[in-house]
């Protein structure tokens, strides 16, 4: 499929194709301070979950500002003690918006409960007050959102609706760790924050995410119900300060982040702002090269709370203005695979996903802007390790493909 592609698009355009070695989509950055990290971990002995764990959290809670950090083995783990936390469960319902990772639906789903879905706003991608509004029962029993590609949702308006309605507000921050609303880090600002350290994710362990509150009672919850629902962790029960007897008083599951992540995570987090900037370079290098295309670049922070506001640019989402090119979004997208460069989508929504459509009835017309953000959204490589060739292939071959099908 993809070399038919290519042979049309350099037929239409001419040349030579951009690049013969692949240029990964958002492969992450791992430098040689990191590696000594790890390294260091597995020479200590403790490779579960140990001292650097703990090391992570509290950089963690320093960092971003909170007063409790629960390490798991991802943000869906986070997700999930969330609505354990919250006691949520069968017969609830919860708001959650479908232009997101289907785990954000599924932490819904585990608990029995009835994910209720909200369209996004077509040019943030981001749920608003207007849309979770409409969708508040007297079943629901709390409210999430998800700062997409990093931008952050105008909160205030929502922690309004949420005070007004007493429901808890649940942040899907896993494309959002070093994302700012109005000076306050994205997470740290509805009752409980979530996020993903994944590979292709801003801040890095590999596989991996945190549980963030500042409720010291859902903080109790969510840590024993991490592991086993064990009143005693791994590294309090075997470590030099002496043996000490676990209970199990409750369901729990493994959700325990290993030492040898936490290393990674450690490592990474020095450089986060750093890296950051590398980020911002390279996505202004790409707004400045494609305003001239029939795409629609991704929106900044609003004036209406730019002020101490910060984007993490997680993903450039490019959006085709598909009236003016003779393919669709898919056939661009294998284009640029035939041209050396990965990308991705963002989403397709939840509501179009098979199972999703049958198990809860939603059909593409229930929301109207997130099938069409998902038809037609290109999320291009955005990456710190990328160098000044790798950002200038992206340019060449987006601008190569679109103008080649431009009508």
């Amino acid at each position: 499929m993809s070399s038919e592609i290519l042979q049309e698009v350099l037929a239409i355009e001419g040349g030579e194709k951009t690049r013969e070695d692949f240029l990964v989509f958002m492969s992450p950055i791992i430098e040689q301070e990191a590696i000594d990290s790890v390294v260091e971990s597995l020479k200590s002995g403790w490779v579960g979950t140990g001292p650097k764990n703990q090391q992570f959290a509290n950089d963690i809670r320093d960092f971003i500002g909170i007063k409790h950090v629960q390490l798991v083995n991802s943000c869906t783990a986070a997700l999930h003690l969330a609505m354990i936390s919250l006691a949520i469960g069968p017969g609830d319902e919860v708001v959650v918006p479908t232009m997101t990772f289907c785990a954000t639906v599924n932490s819904v789903l585990f608990t029995g409960a009835t994910p209720v879905l909200v369209d996004c706003d077509l040019n943030s991608l981001n749920v608003t007050r207007e849309l979770m509004e409409k969708k508040i029962t007297n079943k629901t029993k709390a409210i999430v959102v998800v700062h997409m590609a990093g931008l952050p949702v105008d909160l205030d308006p929502i922690r309004e609706l949420a005070k007004e309605k007493g429901l808890p507000l649940i942040e899907d921050a896993a494309h959002a760790f070093e994302s700012k609303y109005k000076n306050q880090y994205t997470g740290t600002i509805g009752d409980i924050g979530c996020y993903s350290f994944y590979a292709t994710k801003n801040l890095t362990t590999a596989e991996g995410g945190a549980f963030v509150t500042n409720n010291e009672g859902l903080f109790k919850i969510a840590a024993q119900a991490s592991l086993h629902g064990m009143s005693v962790d791994a590294f309090k029960r075997f470590s030099k300060s002496g043996f000490k007897h676990y209970d199990v008083s409750m369901l729990g599951y493994k959700y325990n982040l290993t030492d040898i992540q936490a290393a990674l995570g450690i490592a990474h987090l020095k450089k986060i702002n750093d890296y950051l900037k590398i980020r911002e370079e390279i996505w202004h290098s790409y707004n400045e090269a494609f305003k001239d295309l029939p795409v629609v670049t991704p929106q900044e922070i609003p004036d209406s709370f730019a002020q101490g506001s910060i984007h993490a640019r997680h993903l450039y989402t490019l959006r085709l203005d598909l009236e003016k090119l003779n393919q669709d979004r898919d056939y661009v997208l294998n284009a640029l695979q035939a041209e050396g460069i990965g990308s991705g989508i963002h989403y397709k929504p939840v509501h179009e996903h098979s199972f999703y459509a049958q198990s809860l009835g939603y059909k593409p017309s229930d929301f109207p802007n997130a099938s069409k953000v998902g038809r037609e959204t290109i999320s291009l490589p955005l990456s710190p390790k990328m160098t000044p060739g790798d950002v200038a292939d992206v340019i060449k071959a987006v601008r190569k493909v679109v103008l080649a099908l431009r009508k």
